[in-house]
Protein backbone atom coordinates (compact mmCIF):
# COMPACT_ATOMS: atom_id res chain seq x y z
CA UNK A 1 0.00 0.00 0.00
CA UNK A 2 1.35 3.83 -1.07
CA UNK A 3 -0.05 6.86 -0.19
CA UNK A 4 0.50 8.89 -3.46
CA UNK A 5 1.90 12.26 -4.00
CA UNK A 6 -1.74 13.17 -5.35
CA UNK A 7 -3.67 12.10 -1.65
CA UNK A 8 -4.73 8.65 -3.48
CA UNK A 9 -4.06 5.65 -1.25
CA UNK A 10 -3.42 2.75 -3.00
CA UNK A 11 -3.21 -1.15 -2.87
CA UNK A 12 -0.70 -2.41 -4.99
CA UNK A 13 0.07 -6.13 -6.24
CA UNK A 14 2.52 -7.71 -7.46
CA UNK A 15 2.30 -9.81 -10.91
CA UNK A 16 5.26 -9.43 -13.02
CA UNK A 17 5.52 -6.04 -11.62
CA UNK A 18 3.68 -3.76 -9.22
CA UNK A 19 0.17 -3.53 -10.49
CA UNK A 20 -2.60 -1.01 -8.93
CA UNK A 21 -5.52 -3.30 -7.67
CA UNK A 22 -7.56 -0.78 -5.45
CA UNK A 23 -8.08 3.20 -4.36
CA UNK A 24 -8.65 2.53 -0.99
CA UNK A 25 -9.70 5.93 -0.23
CA UNK A 26 -13.39 7.11 -1.42
CA UNK A 27 -13.32 10.51 -0.52
CA UNK A 28 -15.53 13.62 -2.08
CA UNK A 29 -15.00 15.72 -4.66
CA UNK A 30 -12.86 18.31 -3.60
CA UNK A 31 -11.33 16.13 -0.48
CA UNK A 32 -7.96 15.24 -1.90
CA UNK A 33 -5.10 17.35 -1.25
CA UNK A 34 -4.32 17.84 -4.68
CA UNK A 35 -7.37 18.21 -6.92
CA UNK A 36 -6.58 21.65 -7.83
CA UNK A 37 -2.74 21.66 -7.58
CA UNK A 38 -0.96 24.07 -5.23
CA UNK A 39 -2.14 27.35 -4.09
CA UNK A 40 -5.67 26.40 -6.06
CA UNK A 41 -9.47 26.66 -4.59
CA UNK A 42 -12.27 23.56 -5.19
CA UNK A 43 -15.72 23.88 -5.83
CA UNK A 44 -17.97 21.13 -6.66
CA UNK A 45 -15.15 19.97 -8.74
CA UNK A 46 -13.66 23.03 -10.23
CA UNK A 47 -10.82 25.10 -9.58
CA UNK A 48 -9.53 28.86 -9.45
CA UNK A 49 -7.33 30.47 -7.99
CA UNK A 50 -7.60 32.95 -5.00
CA UNK A 51 -8.99 36.28 -5.77
CA UNK A 52 -6.55 39.15 -5.72
CA UNK A 53 -6.81 43.02 -3.71
CA UNK A 54 -8.30 45.88 -5.33
CA UNK A 55 -7.60 44.63 -8.81
CA UNK A 56 -4.27 43.15 -8.38
CA UNK A 57 -3.63 39.71 -9.25
CA UNK A 58 -1.15 38.20 -7.13
CA UNK A 59 -2.11 34.26 -7.64
CA UNK A 60 -2.64 33.05 -11.22
CA UNK A 61 -3.17 29.89 -12.62
CA UNK A 62 -0.27 28.03 -13.94
CA UNK A 63 -2.05 26.66 -17.12
CA UNK A 64 -5.48 28.79 -17.82
CA UNK A 65 -6.55 25.94 -19.95
CA UNK A 66 -5.97 23.46 -17.10
CA UNK A 67 -6.81 24.94 -13.82
CA UNK A 68 -6.45 21.93 -11.78
CA UNK A 69 -2.59 22.15 -12.44
CA UNK A 70 -3.07 24.19 -9.49
CA UNK A 71 -1.60 28.07 -8.97
CA UNK A 72 1.50 29.96 -8.60
CA UNK A 73 2.45 33.26 -7.31
CA UNK A 74 3.17 36.07 -9.25
CA UNK A 75 6.17 37.35 -7.64
CA UNK A 76 8.01 34.35 -6.16
CA UNK A 77 8.61 34.59 -2.12
CA UNK A 78 12.12 35.67 -0.74
CA UNK A 79 13.64 35.87 2.89
CA UNK A 80 15.70 38.55 1.85
CA UNK A 81 12.45 40.53 1.27
CA UNK A 82 10.28 39.72 4.36
CA UNK A 83 9.17 43.30 4.89
CA UNK A 84 7.14 43.07 1.48
CA UNK A 85 5.90 40.46 2.44
CA UNK A 86 1.58 40.31 3.28
CA UNK A 87 -1.63 37.96 3.61
CA UNK A 88 -3.82 37.37 1.06
CA UNK A 89 -7.28 36.99 2.30
CA UNK A 90 -9.37 33.57 0.99
CA UNK A 91 -12.53 33.59 3.34
CA UNK A 92 -14.79 30.58 3.98
CA UNK A 93 -12.52 28.24 2.84
CA UNK A 94 -11.06 24.73 4.33
CA UNK A 95 -7.99 22.06 4.04
CA UNK A 96 -7.86 18.68 4.15
CA UNK A 97 -5.47 18.56 7.16
CA UNK A 98 -8.36 20.10 9.77
CA UNK A 99 -9.83 16.59 9.93
CA UNK A 100 -6.63 15.33 11.45
CA UNK A 101 -6.66 18.07 13.63
CA UNK A 102 -2.02 18.65 12.91
CA UNK A 103 -2.43 22.62 14.38
CA UNK A 104 0.64 24.20 15.00
CA UNK A 105 -1.45 26.73 17.51
CA UNK A 106 -4.69 25.84 19.36
CA UNK A 107 -6.56 28.68 21.33
CA UNK A 108 -5.39 31.65 19.81
CA UNK A 109 -7.04 34.49 18.00
CA UNK A 110 -7.18 35.12 14.47
CA UNK A 111 -4.67 37.58 14.26
CA UNK A 112 -2.28 36.22 16.29
CA UNK A 113 -2.07 33.20 13.51
CA UNK A 114 -1.52 35.84 10.87
CA UNK A 115 1.78 37.11 12.71
CA UNK A 116 3.16 33.93 13.55
CA UNK A 117 2.73 33.19 9.66
CA UNK A 118 4.82 36.18 8.73
CA UNK A 119 7.40 35.68 11.31
CA UNK A 120 8.21 32.58 9.76
CA UNK A 121 10.10 32.24 6.68
CA UNK A 122 9.26 29.03 5.52
CA UNK A 123 5.20 29.39 6.46
CA UNK A 124 3.31 29.64 3.23
CA UNK A 125 -0.14 30.31 4.38
CA UNK A 126 -2.08 30.97 7.79
CA UNK A 127 -4.89 28.80 8.14
CA UNK A 128 -7.43 29.44 11.14
CA UNK A 129 -10.42 27.31 12.27
CA UNK A 130 -12.55 28.17 15.06
CA UNK A 131 -16.04 27.00 16.06
CA UNK A 132 -17.64 29.87 18.19
CA UNK A 133 -15.07 32.03 19.54
CA UNK A 134 -13.01 33.92 16.86
CA UNK A 135 -10.54 34.19 19.85
CA UNK A 136 -9.94 30.79 20.70
CA UNK A 137 -9.27 28.88 17.62
CA UNK A 138 -6.49 26.19 15.97
CA UNK A 139 -3.98 27.51 13.61
CA UNK A 140 -2.52 25.86 10.50
CA UNK A 141 1.23 27.17 9.46
CA UNK A 142 1.86 24.82 6.34
CA UNK A 143 5.14 24.55 5.03
CA UNK A 144 3.46 24.06 1.43
CA UNK A 145 0.10 24.65 0.46
CA UNK A 146 -2.37 22.38 -1.14
CA UNK A 147 -5.75 22.49 -2.56
CA UNK A 148 -8.08 24.39 -0.52
CA UNK A 149 -11.67 24.06 -0.57
CA UNK A 150 -14.67 26.10 -0.17
CA UNK A 151 -15.90 25.63 3.19
CA UNK A 152 -20.14 25.33 4.44
CA UNK A 153 -20.32 25.90 7.90
CA UNK A 154 -23.21 24.44 8.21
CA UNK A 155 -22.46 21.12 7.29
CA UNK A 156 -18.68 21.15 8.88
CA UNK A 157 -19.74 23.00 11.97
CA UNK A 158 -16.98 25.13 12.25
CA UNK A 159 -16.05 28.98 10.60
CA UNK A 160 -12.51 29.11 8.79
CA UNK A 161 -10.44 31.64 6.46
CA UNK A 162 -6.87 31.31 4.70
CA UNK A 163 -4.48 34.01 4.24
CA UNK A 164 -1.93 33.03 1.42
CA UNK A 165 1.66 34.72 1.89
CA UNK A 166 2.49 37.14 -1.12
CA UNK A 167 5.31 38.72 -1.89
CA UNK A 168 4.63 42.94 -2.87
CA UNK A 169 1.17 43.03 -1.49
CA UNK A 170 -0.21 46.67 -1.08
CA UNK A 171 -3.34 47.60 -0.13
CA UNK A 172 -4.52 50.27 -0.63
CA UNK A 173 -7.17 52.45 2.92
CA UNK A 174 -10.52 52.56 1.76
CA UNK A 175 -11.73 55.97 1.03
CA UNK A 176 -14.07 57.75 3.95
CA UNK A 177 -15.94 59.96 1.90
CA UNK A 178 -18.47 57.75 0.22
CA UNK A 179 -20.17 60.74 -1.91
CA UNK A 180 -16.70 61.80 -3.72
CA UNK A 181 -16.27 57.83 -4.35
CA UNK A 182 -19.28 57.41 -6.17
CA UNK A 183 -18.65 60.96 -8.19
CA UNK A 184 -15.60 59.26 -9.09
CA UNK A 185 -17.07 56.20 -10.16
CA UNK A 186 -19.23 57.65 -12.69
CA UNK A 187 -16.37 59.90 -14.07
CA UNK A 188 -14.22 57.05 -14.06
CA UNK A 189 -16.79 54.64 -16.15
CA UNK A 190 -17.09 57.67 -18.40
CA UNK A 191 -13.30 57.90 -19.53
CA UNK A 192 -13.32 54.24 -19.42
CA UNK A 193 -16.12 53.66 -22.38
CA UNK A 194 -14.13 56.28 -24.58
CA UNK A 195 -10.50 54.69 -24.06
CA UNK A 196 -11.54 51.26 -23.73
CA UNK A 197 -10.46 50.03 -27.08
CA UNK A 198 -7.16 52.44 -27.13
CA UNK A 199 -6.42 51.05 -23.68
CA UNK A 200 -6.81 47.04 -25.11
CA UNK A 201 -4.20 47.92 -27.56
CA UNK A 202 -1.91 49.87 -25.86
CA UNK A 203 -1.88 47.43 -22.92
CA UNK A 204 -0.60 44.52 -25.41
CA UNK A 205 2.20 46.35 -26.40
CA UNK A 206 3.17 47.89 -22.99
CA UNK A 207 3.14 44.43 -21.83
CA UNK A 208 5.18 42.44 -23.95
CA UNK A 209 7.53 45.17 -24.18
CA UNK A 210 7.56 45.03 -20.40
CA UNK A 211 7.81 41.48 -20.41
CA UNK A 212 10.96 41.68 -22.52
CA UNK A 213 12.07 44.41 -19.97
CA UNK A 214 12.13 42.48 -17.17
CA UNK A 215 13.26 39.26 -18.35
CA UNK A 216 16.74 41.57 -19.51
CA UNK A 217 16.78 43.53 -16.19
CA UNK A 218 16.76 40.34 -14.54
CA UNK A 219 19.48 38.44 -16.31
CA UNK A 220 21.58 41.93 -15.59
CA UNK A 221 21.12 41.59 -11.82
CA UNK A 222 23.42 38.57 -11.66
CA UNK A 223 26.43 40.76 -13.01
CA UNK A 224 25.68 43.68 -10.82
CA UNK A 225 26.00 41.81 -7.63
CA UNK A 226 29.66 42.24 -6.16
CA UNK A 227 31.69 39.75 -4.89
CA UNK A 228 29.53 37.08 -6.52
CA UNK A 229 31.09 33.47 -7.98
CA UNK A 230 31.91 33.90 -11.57
CA UNK A 231 28.69 32.91 -13.85
CA UNK A 232 29.05 30.99 -16.68
CA UNK A 233 26.64 30.43 -19.65
CA UNK A 234 25.56 27.23 -20.35
CA UNK A 235 27.37 26.11 -23.32
CA UNK A 236 30.56 27.36 -21.95
CA UNK A 237 29.50 24.31 -19.03
CA UNK A 238 28.40 21.93 -21.60
CA UNK A 239 32.00 22.46 -23.74
CA UNK A 240 33.57 22.11 -20.10
CA UNK A 241 31.91 18.82 -19.46
CA UNK A 242 32.21 17.45 -22.93
CA UNK A 243 28.30 17.95 -23.14
CA UNK A 244 27.85 16.20 -19.35
CA UNK A 245 29.68 13.04 -20.54
CA UNK A 246 32.05 12.41 -17.59
CA UNK A 247 29.52 11.84 -14.51
CA UNK A 248 30.94 11.77 -10.98
CA UNK A 249 28.10 10.81 -8.97
CA UNK A 250 24.27 11.25 -8.33
CA UNK A 251 22.36 12.83 -5.47
CA UNK A 252 18.45 13.82 -4.90
CA UNK A 253 18.40 17.12 -6.59
CA UNK A 254 21.12 16.41 -9.65
CA UNK A 255 24.40 15.49 -11.00
CA UNK A 256 27.22 16.05 -10.42
CA UNK A 257 29.93 16.26 -13.77
CA UNK A 258 33.57 16.23 -14.21
CA UNK A 259 34.52 19.38 -16.00
CA UNK A 260 37.76 21.41 -16.72
CA UNK A 261 37.77 25.34 -17.24
CA UNK A 262 41.23 26.36 -18.52
CA UNK A 263 43.42 24.18 -16.47
CA UNK A 264 41.48 23.64 -13.71
CA UNK A 265 39.03 20.82 -13.13
CA UNK A 266 36.14 21.06 -11.91
CA UNK A 267 32.76 19.50 -11.03
CA UNK A 268 29.22 20.73 -12.35
CA UNK A 269 26.21 19.45 -10.19
CA UNK A 270 23.19 20.13 -12.53
CA UNK A 271 20.81 20.65 -10.01
CA UNK A 272 16.61 19.20 -11.21
CA UNK A 273 13.44 20.26 -10.55
CA UNK A 274 15.09 22.89 -8.33
CA UNK A 275 11.75 25.30 -8.86
CA UNK A 276 13.50 28.65 -8.16
CA UNK A 277 12.94 31.75 -9.96
CA UNK A 278 16.29 33.37 -11.07
CA UNK A 279 16.51 36.19 -8.17
CA UNK A 280 16.08 33.60 -5.78
CA UNK A 281 18.80 31.45 -7.19
CA UNK A 282 21.09 34.12 -6.99
CA UNK A 283 20.31 35.14 -3.24
CA UNK A 284 21.37 31.21 -2.73
CA UNK A 285 24.70 31.48 -4.58
CA UNK A 286 25.53 34.95 -3.23
CA UNK A 287 24.96 33.38 0.38
CA UNK A 288 27.49 30.25 -0.68
CA UNK A 289 29.99 32.28 -2.28
CA UNK A 290 30.57 34.46 0.76
CA UNK A 291 31.27 31.27 2.79
CA UNK A 292 35.13 30.26 2.47
CA UNK A 293 36.40 27.23 5.13
CA UNK A 294 39.60 24.79 4.56
CA UNK A 295 36.89 22.11 5.47
CA UNK A 296 33.82 23.01 2.66
CA UNK A 297 33.80 22.09 -1.04
CA UNK A 298 34.74 25.95 -2.65
CA UNK A 299 32.29 27.36 -5.04
CA UNK A 300 33.17 28.65 -8.00
CA UNK A 301 30.17 29.82 -10.35
CA UNK A 302 26.97 29.31 -11.47
CA UNK A 303 25.12 29.34 -14.17
CA UNK A 304 21.14 30.46 -14.61
CA UNK A 305 20.15 30.87 -18.13
CA UNK A 306 16.63 30.27 -18.45
CA UNK A 307 15.45 26.93 -16.92
CA UNK A 308 19.12 25.65 -16.29
CA UNK A 309 20.52 25.89 -12.77
CA UNK A 310 24.11 24.46 -12.37
CA UNK A 311 26.93 25.03 -9.44
CA UNK A 312 30.67 24.68 -10.22
CA UNK A 313 32.80 23.12 -7.60
CA UNK A 314 36.44 22.91 -6.44
CA UNK A 315 37.53 19.25 -8.06
CA UNK A 316 38.23 16.53 -5.37
CA UNK A 317 40.40 13.90 -6.74
CA UNK A 318 39.79 11.39 -4.22
CA UNK A 319 36.12 11.26 -4.59
CA UNK A 320 33.47 10.65 -2.05
CA UNK A 321 34.77 9.17 1.65
CA UNK A 322 31.83 6.17 1.31
CA UNK A 323 33.56 4.75 -1.43
CA UNK A 324 37.14 4.29 0.50
CA UNK A 325 34.73 3.47 4.18
CA UNK A 326 32.42 0.97 2.58
CA UNK A 327 34.57 -1.06 -0.30
CA UNK A 328 36.59 -3.78 1.20
CA UNK A 329 39.23 -3.48 -1.26
CA UNK A 330 40.09 -0.04 -0.10
CA UNK A 331 40.37 -0.31 3.29
CA UNK A 332 43.84 -0.77 3.64
CA UNK A 333 43.95 2.64 2.18
CA UNK A 334 42.17 4.62 5.15
CA UNK A 335 43.98 3.87 8.74
CA UNK A 336 42.78 4.80 11.75
CA UNK A 337 45.11 8.39 12.19
CA UNK A 338 43.36 9.15 8.32
CA UNK A 339 39.78 7.80 9.71
CA UNK A 340 40.15 10.13 12.75
CA UNK A 341 41.27 13.17 10.52
CA UNK A 342 38.33 12.76 8.26
CA UNK A 343 35.69 12.78 11.29
CA UNK A 344 37.35 15.90 12.62
CA UNK A 345 37.76 17.77 9.07
CA UNK A 346 33.93 17.34 9.16
CA UNK A 347 33.06 18.46 12.86
CA UNK A 348 35.36 21.48 11.51
CA UNK A 349 33.37 22.21 8.59
CA UNK A 350 29.63 21.76 10.15
CA UNK A 351 31.19 23.86 12.70
CA UNK A 352 31.51 27.17 10.89
CA UNK A 353 28.51 26.16 8.72
CA UNK A 354 26.22 26.26 12.26
CA UNK A 355 28.34 28.89 14.29
CA UNK A 356 30.19 31.37 12.68
CA UNK A 357 28.40 32.27 9.60
CA UNK A 358 26.08 34.80 9.69
CA UNK A 359 23.06 32.94 9.37
CA UNK A 360 23.45 29.45 10.94
CA UNK A 361 23.29 26.88 8.23
CA UNK A 362 22.11 23.55 8.76
CA UNK A 363 23.07 21.62 6.32
CA UNK A 364 20.66 18.75 5.83
CA UNK A 365 22.59 16.05 4.20
CA UNK A 366 25.32 15.03 6.15
CA UNK A 367 26.40 12.03 5.11
CA UNK A 368 29.70 9.93 3.73
CA UNK A 369 28.65 10.51 -0.07
CA UNK A 370 28.96 13.96 0.90
CA UNK A 371 31.83 14.43 2.60
CA UNK A 372 34.98 14.87 -0.28
CA UNK A 373 38.95 14.24 0.00
CA UNK A 374 41.24 15.83 -2.21
CA UNK A 375 44.70 14.83 -2.67
CA UNK A 376 46.26 14.65 0.21
CA UNK A 377 42.80 13.19 2.07
CA UNK A 378 41.36 16.36 3.78
CA UNK A 379 37.86 15.76 3.85
CA UNK A 380 35.53 18.49 2.82
CA UNK A 381 31.96 18.89 3.04
CA UNK A 382 30.07 19.53 0.31
CA UNK A 383 26.59 20.08 -0.52
CA UNK A 384 25.76 22.59 2.01
CA UNK A 385 24.71 24.87 -0.40
CA UNK A 386 20.96 25.46 -0.64
CA UNK A 387 20.54 23.81 2.37
CA UNK A 388 18.27 25.89 5.38
CA UNK A 389 19.60 29.50 6.73
CA UNK A 390 18.13 29.55 9.86
CA UNK A 391 18.54 33.45 11.03
CA UNK A 392 20.50 34.06 14.96
CA UNK A 393 16.94 34.80 16.35
CA UNK A 394 15.58 31.98 15.61
CA UNK A 395 15.44 28.78 17.35
CA UNK A 396 13.64 26.35 15.41
CA UNK A 397 12.50 26.55 11.94
CA UNK A 398 9.94 24.59 10.23
CA UNK A 399 10.29 22.79 6.69
CA UNK A 400 9.75 19.73 5.04
CA UNK A 401 11.72 16.66 5.61
CA UNK A 402 14.45 16.06 3.55
CA UNK A 403 17.33 13.60 3.56
CA UNK A 404 18.40 10.12 3.19
CA UNK A 405 17.52 6.73 5.01
CA UNK A 406 19.35 6.21 7.99
CA UNK A 407 20.41 9.28 8.87
CA UNK A 408 17.69 11.17 9.62
CA UNK A 409 17.14 12.98 13.52
CA UNK A 410 13.96 11.73 15.21
CA UNK A 411 12.74 15.59 15.25
CA UNK A 412 12.09 15.67 11.46
CA UNK A 413 8.83 13.81 12.18
CA UNK A 414 7.43 17.11 13.58
CA UNK A 415 9.14 19.17 10.61
CA UNK A 416 10.32 21.50 13.32
CA UNK A 417 14.41 21.36 13.30
CA UNK A 418 17.40 23.23 14.37
CA UNK A 419 20.73 22.64 13.24
CA UNK A 420 20.99 19.50 15.32
CA UNK A 421 19.93 17.48 13.02
CA UNK A 422 23.09 17.31 11.71
CA UNK A 423 24.48 16.56 14.86
CA UNK A 424 22.81 13.29 14.81
CA UNK A 425 23.71 13.04 11.30
CA UNK A 426 27.41 13.70 12.18
CA UNK A 427 26.86 10.85 15.16
CA UNK A 428 25.75 8.37 12.69
CA UNK A 429 28.68 8.61 9.67
CA UNK A 430 31.42 8.44 12.86
CA UNK A 431 29.69 4.74 13.99
CA UNK A 432 29.73 3.91 10.06
CA UNK A 433 33.62 5.20 9.22
CA UNK A 434 34.75 3.50 13.09
CA UNK A 435 32.75 0.21 11.37
CA UNK A 436 33.57 0.24 7.98
CA UNK A 437 29.54 -0.52 7.32
CA UNK A 438 26.52 1.62 6.18
CA UNK A 439 24.01 2.35 9.59
CA UNK A 440 21.32 0.72 7.10
CA UNK A 441 22.50 -2.60 4.87
CA UNK A 442 19.96 -4.68 3.78
CA UNK A 443 22.69 -7.45 2.51
CA UNK A 444 22.94 -8.22 6.57
CA UNK A 445 20.72 -10.39 8.09
CA UNK A 446 17.60 -9.18 9.28
CA UNK A 447 18.74 -8.51 12.70
CA UNK A 448 21.97 -6.76 11.68
CA UNK A 449 20.30 -4.45 9.53
CA UNK A 450 20.72 -1.58 11.67
CA UNK A 451 24.18 -0.94 12.67
CA UNK A 452 23.15 0.95 15.72
CA UNK A 453 21.36 -1.52 17.43
CA UNK A 454 24.47 -3.50 17.11
CA UNK A 455 26.51 -1.13 19.47
CA UNK A 456 28.34 -2.72 21.89
CA UNK A 457 31.74 -0.73 20.97
CA UNK A 458 34.51 -3.23 21.05
CA UNK A 459 32.19 -5.90 19.17
CA UNK A 460 31.60 -4.20 16.15
CA UNK A 461 34.54 -1.93 15.39
CA UNK A 462 35.98 -1.95 11.86
CA UNK A 463 38.25 -5.19 11.89
CA UNK A 464 39.24 -5.08 8.09
CA UNK A 465 41.85 -2.11 8.90
CA UNK A 466 44.01 -0.87 11.94
CA UNK A 467 41.42 0.43 13.96
CA UNK A 468 41.28 -2.88 16.15
CA UNK A 469 44.95 -2.06 17.20
CA UNK A 470 43.57 1.63 18.22
CA UNK A 471 40.69 -0.01 19.78
CA UNK A 472 40.65 2.11 22.92
CA UNK A 473 40.67 5.83 20.60
CA UNK A 474 37.67 3.83 18.46
CA UNK A 475 35.61 3.08 21.75
CA UNK A 476 36.06 6.65 22.68
CA UNK A 477 34.99 7.86 19.31
CA UNK A 478 32.15 5.96 19.65
CA UNK A 479 31.21 7.25 22.71
CA UNK A 480 31.22 10.67 21.54
CA UNK A 481 28.91 9.09 18.43
CA UNK A 482 26.24 8.14 21.04
CA UNK A 483 26.22 11.94 22.81
CA UNK A 484 25.61 12.82 19.04
CA UNK A 485 22.63 10.87 18.56
CA UNK A 486 20.73 11.82 21.55
CA UNK A 487 16.76 11.42 21.16
CA UNK A 488 16.39 15.07 22.77
CA UNK A 489 18.08 17.61 20.06
CA UNK A 490 18.56 19.65 23.49
CA UNK A 491 21.07 16.83 25.08
CA UNK A 492 23.05 16.84 22.01
CA UNK A 493 26.43 19.09 21.88
CA UNK A 494 27.32 22.16 20.08
CA UNK A 495 29.77 21.24 16.86
CA UNK A 496 32.16 23.39 18.61
CA UNK A 497 31.69 21.31 21.67
CA UNK A 498 32.65 18.09 19.36
CA UNK A 499 35.42 19.58 18.09
CA UNK A 500 36.96 20.24 21.41
CA UNK A 501 36.13 16.95 22.11
CA UNK A 502 38.32 15.57 19.30
CA UNK A 503 41.39 18.00 19.91
CA UNK A 504 41.24 16.75 23.64
CA UNK A 505 40.19 19.86 25.65
CA UNK A 506 37.22 18.45 27.25
CA UNK A 507 35.59 15.03 27.50
CA UNK A 508 32.42 13.41 26.18
CA UNK A 509 29.39 13.81 28.65
CA UNK A 510 28.77 11.07 30.98
CA UNK A 511 25.12 11.40 31.58
CA UNK A 512 23.70 9.36 28.77
CA UNK A 513 20.25 8.63 27.76
CA UNK A 514 20.53 5.18 25.48
CA UNK A 515 17.33 4.78 24.51
CA UNK A 516 17.18 6.54 21.33
CA UNK A 517 16.51 4.37 18.83
CA UNK A 518 12.48 4.64 19.05
CA UNK A 519 10.14 7.37 17.47
CA UNK A 520 12.87 7.16 14.47
CA UNK A 521 12.00 8.31 10.81
CA UNK A 522 12.38 5.12 8.36
CA UNK A 523 12.12 4.95 4.88
CA UNK A 524 11.42 2.22 2.06
CA UNK A 525 14.32 0.23 1.14
CA UNK A 526 14.37 1.75 -2.55
CA UNK A 527 14.88 4.85 -1.46
CA UNK A 528 18.30 6.64 -1.55
CA UNK A 529 17.08 10.43 -0.76
CA UNK A 530 13.70 12.14 0.57
CA UNK A 531 12.72 15.47 -0.41
CA UNK A 532 9.05 15.68 0.93
CA UNK A 533 6.34 15.04 3.68
CA UNK A 534 6.42 11.68 5.34
CA UNK A 535 4.09 10.09 8.12
CA UNK A 536 6.64 7.31 9.47
CA UNK A 537 5.49 4.95 11.68
CA UNK A 538 8.42 4.44 15.33
CA UNK A 539 11.27 2.38 14.05
CA UNK A 540 12.28 -0.82 15.36
CA UNK A 541 15.82 -0.67 17.11
CA UNK A 542 17.61 2.08 14.44
CA UNK A 543 19.33 4.66 13.61
CA UNK A 544 18.43 7.32 12.19
CA UNK A 545 20.36 13.31 7.56
CA UNK A 546 20.95 14.43 4.43
CA UNK A 547 18.93 18.81 -0.13
CA UNK A 548 20.49 20.80 -1.43
CA UNK A 549 21.57 19.76 -3.44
Amino acid sequence: MRFESDGHLKLYQWSQGWQVIADVLHLDVCAYPTDCGEYGICSNGQCSCPSGVNGSIYIRLIDDRKSNLGCSSVNPLSCQSMQDRGLLPAHVVSYFSYAYGAANFRGIDEESCKQACLKNCSCRAALFQYSGNVSDGNCFLPLQLFSLQNNQPSTSHYNSSAYIKVQNIVVSPASNNTKKRDVGIGVSIGIIGAVLIASLIGGMIIRYVWRKRSTEEEEDDFQQVPGMPTRFAFEELKLATENFSKKLGEGGFGTVYQGKIGDEKVAVKRLDGVGQGKREFLAEVETIGSIHHTNLVRLIGFCAEKSHRLLVYEYMCNGSVDRWIFSKGQHSTLNWHMKRKIIVDIAKGLSYLHEECRQRIAHLDIKPQNILLDDRFNAKVSDFGLSKLIDRDQEQVMTRMRGTPGYLAPEWLTSIITEKVDIYSFGVVIIEIVCGRKNLDYSQPEESVHLISLLQLEDIIDAHSDTKLHAKEATEMIKLALWCLQRDSNKRPSMSTVVKVLEGARNVETDLDYNFFANTPIMPRNRDHYDYHLAASPAPPASLLSGPR
